[in-house]
């Protein structure tokens, strides 16, 4: 799940507290199917989206998951307009496949839909799949910088980035604050998760904090692959609560 952790010794990822394994195998993308009931969704109607999975030689359909943070399939869906996120986690079916039943897209336009999920015997797969809900879209999005804090449920998350104009294909730090402290949690096994998303979604990356102990001081490391504007939906958990929110990041290039 977190490629760039390493150890000499048998043990499980201080991360994402997977087993770490040995001999890794190459790198390749699954394929991964979508399909919608109703096949044209409408704004504010419910539509179940079914996930087949396949793999990369043969077509063959993949059967066998590993859990990655307390889940076989986790799901990402956002809008055009960057207003409608979800993490949620489709249910596995006898037959292998994926379902989400009853989600409900509020407006026409473009959504992106990731996959994220881990097949026996290969490595972490990040795919994402487009909806198109008939009717007009909404206007392009724009984004500007909105490092301003932001309270949640029952938190509020301050938020800086080290170096505090992120470059494109330079590591860049992602500090957030939680207060108040107590009662802070492991969230789907991690201490949080973030989906970044370039404004023409274009770029979907899922990833899990690089330095957490359950203090109030997260640290995420994020490489932008574009110098375009992103945004960042983070979710914390306090006290069985699940806390999200958004910033926006310009991101420029190198010069």
């Amino acid at each position: 799940m977190d490629p760039d952790v390493r150890s000499n010794n048998a043990g499980v990822c201080p991360r994402c507290g997977m087993k770490l394994a040995s001999n890794l195998p190459e790198a390749t993308e699954y394929h991964m199917d979508l399909s919608m009931l109703p096949r044209a969704p409408e704004p504010g109607q419910p539509v179940q989206l079914t996930f087949a999975i396949h793999d990369p030689w043969k077509g063959r359909p993949v059967t066998n998951f590993q859990v990655v943070h307390e889940k076989l399939f986790h799901m990402f869906v956002v809008s055009q307009d960057l207003e409608f996120f979800l993490h949620n986690h489709p249910v596995f079916q006898p037959n292998g496949s994926f379902r989400y039943d009853n989600l409900t897209l509020p407006k026409p336009g473009m959504y992106r839909v990731l996959g994220d999920f881990y097949p026996d015997g290969a490595t972490p797969q990040l795919i994402a799949k487009t909806i198109i809900v008939p009717g007009t879209p909404p206007a392009p999005v724009h984004l500007s910088r909105d490092y301003s804090p932001k309270d949640a449920t029952n938190m509020q998350m301050d938020f800086r980035t080290d170096p505090p104009q992120a470059i494109a294909g330079l590591k860049t730090q992602l500090h957030f604050t939680i207060k108040p402290a107590d009662g802070f949690e492991k969230y789907l096994g991690a201490w949080g998760h973030m989906l970044a998303a370039s404004e023409d979604l274009i770029d979907l990356i899922h990833t899990h904090p690089f330095i957490a102990d359950g203090g109030p001081e997260v640290q995420f490391n994020l490489t932008f692959p574009r110098p375009v504007n992103y945004r960042v939906w983070v979710q914390f958990q306090r006290n069985g609560v699940v806390n999200t929110a958004h910033f926006d990041i310009p991101v420029q290039e190198l010069e």
